[in-house]
């Protein structure tokens, strides 16, 4: 694992950085990918589960990467490389949907492999990510293109745009509105559509008023679709000619870049918890490149001409502005509270949370409440290992894979987590509303995880009477559990220890709901499930205090469960499924 080092200085260092020759660097390790049968991009299969009906594909030929690879080709002003650019452009062009009588009138498939009509279903995001590719291109080398290509591409921006003002997206799909807000602006400014560019600076005027007001984009904390608003309005920012919307994506980047540096981890060099969706527990290589580009070399992972580029950064004018490098590389002790929804202390009164209480040696991220989706990071912790990066993160696993429909709710008080799992009926299976289950499931395992991954070196997990301890580096952590309670289905485990298993790249520490041969667990039937636990900071040189909360039934089948002192208000549990309310 390559270790991350940390300039002692504050200020952006990047006089070794060639953007230019990083991107005709980039074009030339994607050379072997090119297709020339197809005029595509090829990559290896990979799926979320969802959107595609594609299941054991070798390759594919995917159309937002073919134009993200055309628009770097171009965009190296190389004339070896005009022509491809050209052909790829050209066949993706053809494969959007141009009949306005179709739902999916503008957009088009994920793959060459896959017809629209086959997925489940269509994506219509892809009207904005293949049009933001186009706006791209026709805005910077319009002038190179071919006349009937030129105007095939101002046909097929027209029909993208209609397609986003059709779908008309909230200001609460942060990146989507955003990339629909620059598509359509751009387009109009650079077409001449008065209609697109007023939609477009009316879109992202709705953004602005919506994430100013509480204080943070929807998907808040989250690397991945943090990164994607950063990208795409420092884009805006930098092709529009309009003062306005460029006033407006500058004070909605200086909000992004506060959180960012705000919950930046230089211990670990991770991105603190909680983070309501994430691809990875650890920040992947794209990430850290991204860091280090805009931070100007604050922190560092990589040798300059190593640096992963990615072609879409090219002349995007991503830079972190100078008041928040700080953030990036001095430790300090700091708690960070960010009510999200509602406006009430906890979530017996509605307000929801995003607390997270960091120290030189760790972070502990968690949300009030939550799914446990599997983009879904509501618990995570990060420690430093001895110079390297470890996780713990929460998850429910149904048949190994995460289990949407199992509902996390907390309180933290800095290093001190209490928390708790229940179960709704009404829910998905491995995704929040594509799969819904009806709240019965077939089954051969149900388990709660304690994930431990990153750097294993050294880590010591094992059971205790009460529960299990972590030790991480110099930090000992405590997992307690107080009430359990999974019953009323064939087979319902009755011992609750955890169990704990070495793997390939993690330590698992589960508890078992249930495992053995393939049945339905009715949730609608279960007598009770629900689980109470705590995760806590053991203080160095001192034993282990264990607070134990207080828990109490309520009349219509709920548990409150609270702190002992009961002054914040706790969370209820749902004691008993029952049927979907």
């Amino acid at each position: 694992m390559r270790k991350m080092t940390v300039k002692e200085t504050a200020e952006p260092v990047n006089k070794e950085m060639n953007h230019l020759q990083l991107l005709i660097q980039r074009m030339a390790g994607l050379e072997s990918r090119y297709d020339p049968g197809i005029c595509m991009l090829r990559s290896p299969f990979s799926s979320p589960g969802y959107h595609t009906t594609l299941k054991q594909a070798e390759f594919i030929h995917s159309t937002r990467d073919s134009l993200s690879y055309a628009l770097g080709l171009l965009d190296t002003e190389l004339a070896r490389y005009e022509q491809r650019a050209f052909d790829i452009i050209r066949q993706v062009i053809s494969l959007q949907d141009t009949d306005r009588s179709h739902a999916t009138f503008g957009i088009w498939s994920w793959f060459y492999e896959e017809p629209l009509h086959q997925m489940a279903p269509p994506d219509w995001n892809w009207a904005d990510f293949c049009g933001s590719r186009l706006v791209q291109a026709i805005a910077r080398h319009g002038h190179r293109f071919p006349e009937g290509l030129r105007e095939d591409m101002i046909h097929s921006i027209d029909y993208a745009c209609e397609a986003i003002i059709r779908r008309n997206v909230g200001p609460d799909y942060t990146n989507i509105a955003i990339i629909g807000a620059f598509v359509t602006r751009i387009a109009g400014e650079q077409l001449g559509r008065e209609d697109y560019a007023a939609y477009g600076l009316e879109r992202l005027r709705k953004l602005h008023a919506h994430t100013m007001e509480h204080g943070a984009f929807q998907e808040y904390n989250s690397p991945v679709y943090t990164y994607i608003a950063i990208l795409e309005l420092s884009k805006l920012q930098s092709e529009t000619t309009d003062s306005t919307v460029k006033a407006l994506t500058g004070e909605l980047l200086e909000l992004t870049w506060k959180t960012v540096a705000g919950y930046y981890h230089p211990a670990t060099a991770q991105w603190s918890g909680p983070h309501s969706r994430s691809y990875g527990a650890l920040l992947n290589e794209q990430s850290k490149a991204f860091l280090q580009m805009a931070t100007g070399g604050a922190v560092k992972f990589f040798p300059w001409k190593e640096l992963p580029y990615e072609e879409e950064w090219y002349r995007s004018g991503i830079h972190c502005p100078p008041a928040y490098l700080a953030g990036f590389t001095s430790p300090e002790t700091k708690e960070v509270r960010q009510l999200l929804e509602g406006e009430g202390e906890g979530q017996m009164d509605g307000g929801k949370w995003a607390v997270t209480y960091m120290t030189p040696q760790f972070s502990i991220g968690s949300f009030t409440h939550s799914d446990l989706w599997n983009q879904r990071r509501p618990l995570v912790v990060y420690a430093d290992n001895h110079g390297q990066p470890a996780y713990i993160r929460l998850r429910c696993l149904h048949d190994g894979y995460d289990y949407c429909s199992a509902r996390f709710k907390s309180l933290q008080e800095a290093e001190h987590l209490l928390f708790g799992v229940d179960f709704i009926t009404d829910g998905g299976d491995t995704h929040p509303n594509l799969d819904r289950t009806g709240g019965i499931i077939e089954a051969a395992d149900l388990r709660l995880r304690l994930e431990i991954g990153g750097c294993l070196d050294g880590i010591i997990a094992g059971p205790t009477e009460e529960g299990a301890s972590i030790i991480i580096g110099g930090t000992a952590f405590n997992l307690t559990t107080w009430f359990a309670a999974f019953s009323g289905h064939a087979g319902a485990v009755r011992s609750w220890a955890w169990e704990i298993h070495n793997a390939e790249d993690s330590i698992n520490i589960d508890m078992i709901l249930y495992t053995g041969p393939r049945r339905s667990i009715d949730f609608i039937s279960l007598q009770q499930a629900a689980l109470v636990f705590s995760l806590e900071v053991q203080p160095e040189h001192e034993e282990a205090v264990y607070a134990e909360p207080l828990l109490e039934m309520t009349d219509d089948g709920g548990l409150r469960v609270n702190r002992s002192s009961g002054r914040d208000g706790g969370f209820l549990l749902q004691l008993n499924p029952g049927p979907a309310k």
